[in-house]
């Protein structure tokens, strides 16, 4: 019955230091929709953002930064992202490791985000 995601919405303290870490860091485009709101597009999928303390209705039940804990696939070699990760002062937490993904095993590295999210 279902085929795919189509967004996920994520909660930000801060538009800009979760923007510029999606987009300039892993490579996201930014989209702005609805009279300004704003999402990090990539693939066939986005991610819509929401500041923490203005609910945009309807919404989960406790929307809070830091809650999220999502898998992202990149085409780009390993190395290449933790190269990347490293340049910018992105910590990696836990990785590389060999984990088992949606489609089979994968290798992995784990890093927070500006809103301590695992990803």
């Amino acid at each position: 019955m279902i085929s795919h995601i189509d967004h996920l919405v994520m909660t930000t303290r801060s538009f800009k230091k979760c923007i510029e870490f999606y987009s300039e860091i892993l490579g996201m485009k930014v989209e702005t929709f609805n009279g300004g709101r704003k999402a990090l597009v990539f693939g066939q999928q986005k991610i819509n953002l929401h500041k923490y303390g203005h609910k945009i209705a309807p919404n989960a039940y406790l929307p809070v930064p830091g809650s999220l804990d999502i898998c992202l696939i990149s085409l780009n070699p390993l190395g290449e992202i933790e190269a990347t990760l490293e340049q910018n002062l992105i910590k990696v937490e836990i990785g590389p490791v060999k984990r088992t993904g949606a489609q089979g095993e994968i290798e992995s590295i784990y890093v927070r985000d500006p809103d301590l999210n695992f990803i």
